[in-house]
């Protein structure tokens, strides 16, 4: 190979995916042969895979499959592309611990319109293809050391770069989402230890210059490597104004900054929407890399490329979407939150698995704790939203599931009274009322309450908090729109609500 691995890229996932085009590509990239266990099956056996399997049945089959499997992941490093049940074998699972595993991610309905008809014995029925689905994708996830959100030369290309790293490592590498967008994609790496492993998304000749809060800037932010500067702005949700936002860009100048450097935003959300709007606008654009140290953060605003700062009117009503040239997140960073910041970021994590469903609510509405895997399917959970919607056109509104009133909330507390994250709890109980859902209400105030998340509010008038979600930044006409939850995993936004209703929810919450 051009570029030689030390380890063989192994691309796994459902059928339809489009793992063996995507090996193909790969090994074109790095100058290679592809191998494709599929493949190496038929020539063996000299016929197709579905006679074999029509005949001598899927045991027979999986047998088989397992020894050709474990034959190519033992020798020579390479592109291995695995047929989709491959990973049903424990001793498949433990061979790729030497090698990269890359999820090569697919829609169900992508992949059963590419795959039935097809020669595929499991692409018969589609119920039992959906149900083939669900139960295979824990485990690649599970088993994925990068996951890709398609097969397309494209982003195969512009993702060589980080699976060649993950590859090269010597020693443990974080996780590694692929984000897309319309504007633009980068690299996530989600693990212990991230801020020192995963490696830089721009190069060295772009200087780094961090954006840090006074309660993280002493823990962290000297850890960014090879850093040139510090710019140092007061925490607390109070602070995220354009007062701030000028206190940051005067201190670009005086640093010299130019547009061949980069910000690295090194906090929480406001720390990340502070930067991230300071980089959209020096200079009418620089980059940033988000290197988010809470959990609200690494499990939601640090994707996505919205920035902004608030008015005394409302919330986030100054911004601009800026993706990321990359997206850090040590969890690492975690084990020095004060535990008040970290059960507010609960509250993202259970408006997410909301939004998911399938195994991330079975795991967050069961109570289980949050930890990397929670955190890895939360962030994948938005990225996927926003690859199909950056600019909030549509689909992306889901993610403000609890936001509109609890923005409202934060607005009339002068920001200075809640967390984002426990205002957040608020509207999504809100929400959950407005939805006509009071057992999944029940539900999410449990996990809130045991979470040590406020589910009612003494203090404040329902009034006025109504009146502030008029000015809610979403709104388009003469009715704000709101987001529904249905069940978990059926979620919708756009939806009028009378404003009766909208009082008496908020009124719901006041203790």
């Amino acid at each position: 190979m051009e570029a030689p691995l030390s380890r063989s890229l192994v691309l796994v996932g459902f059928m339809g995916a489009g793992k063996s085009a995507a090996a193909r590509e790969l090994a074109r990239l790095l100058g290679g042969v592809a191998q494709d266990s599929d493949a190496v099956f038929e020539a063996r056996a000299g016929e197709p895979v579905e006679a074999f399997f029509d005949r001598e049945g899927e045991a027979a089959f999986r047998a088989r499959e397992e020894q050709i499997v474990l034959e190519l992941l033992a020798g020579p490093d390479a592109v291995i592309s695995l047929g989709g049940g491959a990973l049903g074998s424990a001793r498949v699972r433990d061979a790729l611990d030497e090698h990269v595993t890359v999820l090569i991610e697919v829609e169900p309905d992508v992949a059963w319109a590419r795959a039935a008809g097809r020669g595929r014995p499991l692409a018969r029925d589609r119920a039992a293809f959906d149900a083939l689905f669900a139960a295979r994708e824990p485990i690649y996830r599970a088993a994925a050391d990068a996951a890709l959100p398609s097969a397309e030369p494209a982003v195969l290309g512009r993702a060589l770069g980080s699976l060649q790293a993950l590859a090269g490592a010597e020693g443990p590498m974080p996780r590694l989402l692929w984000a897309t967008s319309a504007s633009g994609d980068y690299p996530v790496w989600i693990g212990e230890g991230a801020l020192a492993t995963a490696p830089w998304p721009l190069g060295e000749g772009s200087r780094r210059i961090a954006v840090s809060d006074a309660n993280v800037a002493d823990t962290w932010a000297g850890r960014v490597p090879g850093l040139s500067g510090l710019i140092e702005i007061p925490a607390g949700e109070e602070h995220k104004t354009l007062a701030t936002a000028e206190s940051i860009w005067r201190a670009l100048v005086a640093q010299e900054a130019t547009r061949q450097d980069h910000l690295v935003a090194v906090g929480g959300g406001v720390v990340g929407d502070l930067a991230g709007f300071c980089a959209a606008t020096y200079q009418r654009g620089i980059p940033v890399v988000q290197v988010p140290t809470t959990l609200v953060a690494q499990v939601d605003s640090a994707y996505g490329g919205k920035t902004g700062v608030d008015l005394p009117e409302a919330k986030n009503y100054v911004g601009a979407y800026h993706q990321p040239a990359g997206v850090i997140a040590d969890t690492a960073t975690l084990a020095t939150l004060p535990p008040a910041e970290f059960a507010a970021g609960c509250a993202e994590v259970v408006k997410t698995a909301l939004i998911a469903g399938g195994d991330l609510w079975e795991r967050v509405g069961a109570g289980d704790a949050v930890d990397e895997a929670v955190i890895l399917a939360c962030a994948r959970t938005k990225l996927a939203i926003v690859a199909d919607d950056e600019r909030d056109g549509g689909r992306r509104q889901v993610l403000n599931l609890g936001h509109t009133i609890g923005h409202a909330i934060e607005t009339v507390t002068d920001y200075r009274r809640l967390r984002h994250g426990e205002a957040v709890g608020l509207g999504l109980l809100a929400a959950l009322r407005l939805s006509g859902r009071a057992d999944l209400r029940e539900q999410v105030a449990g996990l809130l309450a045991a979470a040590g998340l406020p589910v009612t509010i003494a203090g404040i008038d329902a009034d006025d908090v109504a009146r502030a979600t008029r000015r809610d930044k979403k709104r388009t006409g003469e009715h704000v729109p709101f987001v529904l939850c249905d069940a978990p995993g059926d979620v919708r936004q756009g939806a009028q609500v009378a404003p009766g209703d909208v009082r008496a929810a908020i009124a719901e919450l006041i203790a």
